[in-house]
């Protein structure tokens, strides 16, 4: 097998100053989907513009204060709008609220007690208002069964909050099970089947020392192709291909932070199922 070691992105592979990840459409070799992770201290601030992307500001621990402004000379302006994310003790602890900040924004982070927060991206086209997710209206999803048993947290999925072009989501999968399985690809237009979609996963582990697995293989010649044993911190790229299964070291659950967008006119997650693993799995 001839590994694309670039689809594999390990923790601190990507940060700077600013982030402890920092995946961009440049770095991905790819249009749309965007990821940084950034790390605050107590009283710590963060300031960023969205540009042309649209953002959702997600705690991996900790809580924050996300202020949204228009920037300055742009038409569609809008008065400043300030939400509080209560946030969580960690991503296995259970779902977080969010926020939404819309693109040519100007954007301010604030933490007391510091934490971490995940800034999922997608550039886009229309500029929609600035919002708050609440964690309770958040769908959470068992999918699967037995050992291919997961849990969903659809907070920002195509049909659950919208977004111009994002869709993003969470999932935890137990110790010892599989998820993203069977294999799926969304690397087509076909409608009405499936859509577009460039994808990042971000891991973390539960407890010291776990570790998972992350397979993508091809659905066309020359496509991508990976297996990668994944840490907390680490990430996989994933613009084409088959991709699945997420693999979860016994005693230590599993969770990745999806994020995905496309050049499709309709929002959409449409997938096909690889042919070969369906049987049996249902």
């Amino acid at each position: 097998m001839t590994q694309k070691t670039e689809l594999y992105v390990p923790k601190g592979a990507t940060s700077n100053d600013r982030y402890a990840v920092d995946i961009d459409p440049e770095r991905a070799g790819w249009t749309h989907s965007s990821l940084r992770i950034v790390e605050l201290g107590p009283d710590g601030t963060h300031l960023f513009t969205t540009g042309d992307s649209e953002w959702i500001v997600l705690s991996l621990n900790g809580g924050c204060t996300v202020r949204v402004s228009g920037e300055s000379g742009r038409s569609g302006g809008e008065e400043d709008a300030e939400f509080q994310i209560l946030g969580r003790e960690n991503v296995f602890a259970g779902v977080s609220d969010f926020v939404y900040a819309p693109r040519d924004a100007r954007v301010q982070i604030a933490s007391g007690a510091g934490g971490r927060f995940a800034l999922a991206g997608a550039k886009c086209e229309r500029r929609l208002p600035a919002r708050y997710g609440p964690a309770p209206e958040v769908p959470v999803e068992e999918r699967g069964s037995g050992t291919c048993a997961r849990q969903v947290r659809n907070f920002a999925s195509a049909d659950a909050f919208a977004c111009d072009k994002l869709i993003t989501v969470e999932v935890i999968t137990p110790g010892g099970n599989w998820s993203s399985y069977p294999p799926h690809k969304h690397d087509e237009d076909r409608p009405g089947e499936e859509t577009e979609l460039e994808e990042i996963y971000y891991f973390e582990i539960d407890g010291p020392n776990g570790f998972g697995y992350q397979r993508v293989f091809p659905s066309r010649e020359g496509g991508s192709e990976v297996l990668a044993e994944v840490r907390s911190g680490d990430a996989v790229l994933v613009p084409d291909g088959w991709h699945g299964p997420s693999i979860a070291q016994p005693g230590h659950s599993m969770y990745y932070l999806n994020v995905m967008a496309g050049p499709g006119s309709e929002r959409q997650w449409r997938i096909c199922f690889h042919p070969d693993h369906t049987e049996g799995y249902r």
